[in-house]
């Protein structure tokens, strides 16, 4: 057991000056985050992807179900969306259920392709949940595996971070998907997309122009009244059809039987007044997610290019987190 209770406390006083009306809910919220770690990191609540049989797994960061059905029409590889309850309601949460010593088997022979820092900062730095949040006491007792577990961790976001963008572009993902594909070295890949999680940049990047506010901040503006809920959701749903465009590409360029398309979690817009995918939160638009089967054939229509560039620079994973809307 860890004592938090120094940091909280002061966290505490600063909502209480700064949001008085909210203290109480944050003194709430972070107290029943202490008990819901100490419970679920023992005894996940949700679905492990591991429990399923799969050759790729593609993870598309912060899909909402009910979205991803109304775009199902537009793509061939889309038939039938179940759905499953996440292990997670934010990305650091699943990681941590997921890469766990129950499945250590599976993740030995598991590729994980990340545009997510969380890779990073679970799998080989050891931070473990709550992410965003500061618990007055940890009760958590998590058995997560490292990344020297897994058959390899390729973390794209430290090599192609997009500085324009701010993001981790889904072509960066396929192309390492394709290539780490027809080398055929893992028995199975995960290939985690950042999108259509924030910021939703699909729009702006076929445009060729800059993200506007909207786009970068999302539901935050909604949550600030700032714009409206159908600007901000039609921001997502066009960054969901941009990250699809590209994964219907990939699904031309590797050859695997058994595919599976999910999401690490969903993505809230007011309901039970929360926005975006706050961690230990049971909603099941954040918790319920997208499954849906197909199989890829590789037919080469697609060379991988996984160069970096000779003046990029090693991105840190705090101002990848930051990027994508994280404290």
């Amino acid at each position: 057991m860890e004592m938090n209770f120094r940091q909280w406390s002061s966290e505490l006083a600063d909502h209480v000056r700064q949001h008085p009306r909210r203290a109480p809910l944050y003194f709430l919220f972070t107290a029943y985050l202490s008990a819901w770690y100490g419970v679920t990191s023992r005894s996940p609540f949700g679905t492990n992807v591991f429990e399923s049989d799969w050759d790729l797994l593609v993870v598309l960061d912060a899909c909402r179900v009910d979205t991803l059905r109304e775009v199902a029409d537009e793509y061939d590889f889309i038939e039938t969306i179940d759905t499953r309850w996440s292990i997670g309601s934010q990305s650091a949460e699943w990681m941590a259920n997921t890469f766990s010593e129950s499945h250590r088997e599976q993740v030995n022979n598991t590729t994980y392709i990340s545009g997510n820092g969380y890779s990073g900062a679970v799998l080989r730095d050891h931070q473990y949940p709550p992410a965003n949040n500061t618990i007055p006491i940890d009760l958590s007792s998590w058995s997560v595996l490292c990344e020297d577990e897994l058959n390899l961790h390729v973390p794209v976001w430290e090599t192609h971070h997009d500085e324009e963008y701010s993001a981790v572009l889904p072509q960066v993902i396929t192309d390492h998907t394709i290539e780490k594909g027809r080398l055929g070295s893992a028995n199975r890949i995960i290939s985690h997309y950042t999108q259509p999680h924030l910021p939703y940049i699909g729009s702006a990047y076929h445009d060729g122009r800059e993200p506007t506010e909207v786009e970068r901040h999302g539901y935050r503006l909604l949550e600030q009244k700032v714009a409206s809920r159908s600007e901000v959701y039609d921001a997502y749903k066009e960054t969901l059809r941009w990250v699809l465009d590209d994964v219907e590409e990939l699904l031309e360029n590797i050859d695997a039987e058994k595919v599976v398309i999910t999401s690490d979690h969903g993505e809230a817009f007011g309901e039970w007044k929360a926005y975006g995918h706050p961690e230990g939160f049971p909603h099941p638009v954040v918790r319920k997610v997208p499954w849906i089967e197909t199989t890829a054939k590789d037919k080469h229509t697609r060379e991988p290019d996984i160069e970096i560039e000779s003046d990029s620079v090693e991105t840190d994973v705090a101002e990848h987190l930051r990027d994508l809307g994280y404290r």
